[in-house]
């Protein structure tokens, strides 16, 4: 039975103004397991209207910061309490592993705490002022309509880093999740109301990017996008952002290295690269797609990975004994493949996988790729395929190291493996990456800023500052000596 899934739009779940729908491929199968709403120009206008009027004269608006705090408590505790029904239907939706969604789902909770901590916690100053009796300082004010762009690989999470923040600060939002992961965010819908959350303050608005996410992010009364996904469809949002002059927050991709040196616990690192690029399927923004592994270990290195990738069971996203499921999409099953047969017409070497497994039979399913890639210009060591492969080569010293994991376009992140500190100390300066993680891989906190440089995107999610970019600085003057204004062509 294909299920339905409406939008919530003002408190109410509501059909696309013109019934359409968008059918939803369960990926471990490739049969149609959902419809979505496909939401019209008309139905992103009443969102963002609703999401305006939420803000402005609700009662979202004269609620205390305590009090969205404490409804963001709430939020969390329901995301709890109904964590394996959201874990569920993520996996079906999006074909991540059931035994990933069950910790990443368990974890969202924890992002709608940390940021109702901070909701009454956000301070202006009091600025020292050079004139005698004048009083200068600010306010923290909520920045206006948020527009939240959510992805496929991880909607939930993705979601949680940008909607607490915004909401802590007292912003209203319009989500647009992708149309390959918008279920979990719908189910995840149902429980704002439960929280204390008034109507209009949370809206979600259903379809294809175009009509909907190009309208949301041209409409004149979003001010700020909080956008994760692909550069292409960042330059879009960054154009129509123009059209309102909305603050801007790029989450994209990377081609994140993995370094290894000859003194590294390497049955560590293996499991830290085969978490890194193996994990969800590759289809991670930080995925460990680049080894660079050091010279006098390398063959010790590869054999060892290419022994695990082999071993990996691949299964139903549903089945907990699963170590990779399918990826998400046809399209992405695609761009594997071009990959994969691309590598040794350019000098590259496949040294596993690459190839769609005999069982399972169904879905979108692929083999743990390992490719070695020591000729320059082959595109695998330099695309970001959001996908289950690795492309392997060498280094010789850290300056090599440092040399060749810089080359890239992106930024976002880095892992290093080594056992002396002062080496993982100066990687960590050297290495240009928002994230650089130091004999570990994929760790993440809402303590911690998450972001990165160049072809990465911009601004930070995650962290204490996080909250500040959903609000908007208002400085205050008063004059209280007793002296009135004299001149008014002069500048006081």
């Amino acid at each position: 039975m294909t299920l339905q899934f409406q939008m919530l739009i003002d408190g109410d779940w509501v059909p696309a103004a013109d019934g359409g729908w968008v059918d939803s491929h369960e990926p471990g199968t490739g049969s149609v397991w959902a419809q979505i709403a496909a939401a019209t120009e008309g139905d992103v206008d009443r969102a963002v209207l609703a999401a305006h009027r939420a803000m402005h004269s609700g009662p979202w608006s004269k609620m205390t910061p305590s009090a969205r705090g404490q409804a963001l408590g709430r939020l969390g505790e329901l995301v709890s309490q109904h964590a394996p029904e959201l874990a569920e239907a993520e996996t079906r939706d999006t074909g991540k592993l059931i035994r990933e969604t069950t910790g990443s789902v368990g974890y969202v909770p924890a992002f709608y705490r940390y940021y109702g901590g901070l909701a009454d916690k956000i301070q202006g100053h009091t600025l020292p002022s050079d004139k005698r009796g004048v009083e200068i300082f600010t306010y923290r004010e909520p920045i206006g309509v948020v527009a939240a762009i959510v992805p496929w690989n991880s909607p939930q999470m993705l979601l949680a880093v940008k909607l607490a923040p915004a909401l802590a600060a007292g912003n209203a939002v319009v989500i647009k999740p992708s149309e390959h992961g918008s279920v979990p965010i719908l189910e995840f819908g149902k429980l704002v109301e439960q929280a204390g959350i008034p109507p209009g303050v949370v809206n979600i608005v259903t379809g294809r990017g175009h009509p909907v996410g190009h309208e949301l992010t041209r409409h004149p009364m979003v001010r700020r996008i909080a956008f994760t996904g692909g550069p292409d469809t960042a330059r879009t949002i960054v154009r129509n952002s123009a059209e309102n002059f909305a603050s801007v927050r790029l989450e994209l991709g990377g081609k994140s290295p993995q370094i290894v040196f000859s003194d590294a616990d390497l049955d560590s690192a293996v499991n830290g690269i085969v978490g890194g690029i193996f994990g969800a399927s590759g289809q991670s923004c930080v995925a460990g797609s680049r080894l660079y592994a050091q010279r006098g270990i390398y063959d010790d290195l590869i054999d060892r990975l290419v022994d695990r990738a082999r071993s990996i069971r691949l299964g139903s996203p549903l089945d907990p004994d699963s170590e990779m499921g399918p990826l998400a999409t046809q399209e992405q099953l695609e761009r594997f493949e071009s990959y994969v047969t691309s590598t040794p017409a350019e000098g590259g070497r496949v040294l596993t996988g690459g190839r769609r497994p005999a069982e399972p039979s169904g879905g979108w399913f692929v083999e743990p790729t390992i490719l070695e890639t020591h000729t320059e210009g082959i595109r695998a060591q330099s695309d970001e395929i959001f996908g289950p492969v690795l492309a392997v080569t060498t280094f010789d010293d850290e300056a090599d190291a440092i040399k060749k994991a810089i080359s890239s376009l992106y930024g976002l992140a880095a892992g290093v493996w080594t056992s002396a500190v002062d080496r993982a100390h100066r990687l960590v300066r050297s290495l240009s990456a928002g994230i650089v993680w130091v004999n570990t891989y994929r760790a993440t906190s809402p303590v911690a800023p998450f972001g990165g440089l160049r072809d990465s995107g911009g601004g930070r999610e995650s962290g204490a500052d996080a909250i500040y970019d959903y609000t908007s600085v208002k400085t205050a003057w008063f004059d209280s000596s007793d002296e009135a204004v004299s001149d008014p062509f002069k500048v006081q």
